[in-house]
């Protein structure tokens, strides 16, 4: 197929039926298949001027929504399935349908469907729930495969670096970095390096070295988030350096720290949607610190704050002040730049706490730099010039 004729197909498939007259007809089946589809999404409607939303081509029916879901598994990449089972789901009206066992046999897996089935936990069927179960199980193991190795090499190389001492026991000496750190010193004549400084581990004890608190706002624009949070939160978990807390919160609160064995039912312990008390979340994750120079505390929501403001403020401010490392995350999500209150991400960013978005990928980066104290706001300012 020529790149002329390759380029008019594409155009056909993307404008529909009202391109034809230009841009020619579809040549295959397949393709034919690939057009139905499409336009049982985003079929031009007369009484929409929306320019994503077209038509409401799926209507309400089970069965006739699963054969679509079938039918773009067929034609279409993962990712670009993923792209229009959320339209649909968001645009279609179809949330209620994925309460049905054989729609949900039929979907392919990823977080914001996870997400929204997590918002309909509590309306979900029995039927339904072993279902439900399984999906969200394979997107949960999806991100383990992808982040949990990462993390936890992170997470030691910080806490081994912390515990690093610079006047180490002979037998505590780390040999191949005291060399490195030590080659200008060399000594040709005697062919040895003379060490002038010498690098080691301290001793530890097998206690916990550092504590975690994992704040997630549960409202529903944070829905990824929580997903990503809460396999975090049960990788760290399984790491014995670190103690490690995870609560859930709208307005109120809820510790899921008894799950992180298994981050399903941490994420079947939610409940997405409702209102926001920042302050209330914060009060309780004060209350699980009790070795502030030792401890990290990770806020994880859009600061939209339905309880009392300034009291949230003065929270942080005390928890900072009696040394605790704070992180607010915007968003711990691949969704692109979050909604976010500005008043409130400036005002914690005069209290000296940086408030910015990250990404699953740079999570695990940015937990052994905090365990280090080393510069987050630095750091954060550099993901802005990727």
């Amino acid at each position: 197929m020529s790149e002329d004729v390759e380029r008019l197909r594409r155009w056909r498939l993307l404008l529909g039926d009202a391109a034809e007259e230009s841009t020619g007809g579809l040549g295959s089946k397949s393709d034919a298949a690939m057009d139905g589809a499409l336009s049982a999404l985003y079929d031009a409607n007369p009484e929409d001027t929306g320019s994503r939303r077209r038509g409401a081509g799926l209507g309400s029916s089970a069965p006739k929504v699963a054969r679509w879901l079938g039918d773009i598994r067929t034609y279409f990449p993962s990712t670009v399935v993923q792209v229009m089972q959320k339209d649909a789901v968001d645009r279609l009206g179809l949330t209620e349908l994925l309460l049905e066992p054989e729609l949900l046999d039929a979907v392919e897996p990823d977080v914001h469907l996870v997400g929204t089935l997590l918002s309909l936990n509590r309306v979900m069927p029995e039927t339904s729930k072993a279902t439900a179960r399984m999906v969200v199980d394979t997107v949960v193991r999806q991100i383990e495969e992808r982040i949990a190795q990462k993390t936890r090499t992170a997470v030691t190389g910080a806490i081994n670096r912390a515990a690093r001492t610079t006047n180490p026991k002979l037998r505590d000496v780390d040999w191949n970095r005291t060399i490195r750190a030590n080659l200008a010193h060399y000594l040709p004549e005697y062919k040895t390096v003379v060490p002038e400084r010498m690098i080691g581990y301290g001793r530890r004890s097998p206690s916990v070295h550092r504590d975690v608190v994992l704040a997630i706002d549960q409202s529903g624009s944070m829905a990824s988030s929580v997903v990503y949070a809460s396999v975090f939160g049960a990788v760290l978990a399984s790491m014995r350096a670190l103690k490690t807390s995870l609560v859930v919160f709208d307005t109120a609160v809820v510790d899921l720290t008894d799950k992180l064995s298994d981050p399903v039912d941490v994420l079947f312990g939610t409940q997405l949607g409702g209102g926001t008390d920042i302050n209330r979340a914060i009060a309780y994750s004060q209350s699980l610190i009790d070795r502030p120079t030792e401890s990290l505390f990770v806020l994880i929501s859009d600061l939209y704050e339905g309880g009392i403001r300034g009291e949230m403020l003065r929270r942080m401010s005390a928890m900072k002040t009696a040394g605790v490392q704070v992180i607010v995350l915007l968003a711990l999500s691949d969704d692109g730049a979050p909604s976010f209150d500005h008043d409130n991400a400036a005002a914690l960013s005069v209290l000296g706490v940086p408030a910015f978005a990250c990404t699953p990928d740079k999570f695990p980066e940015l937990l052994a730099l905090a365990l280090e104290r080393g510069d987050i706001r630095r750091w954060a300012d550099s993901l802005q010039t990727e």
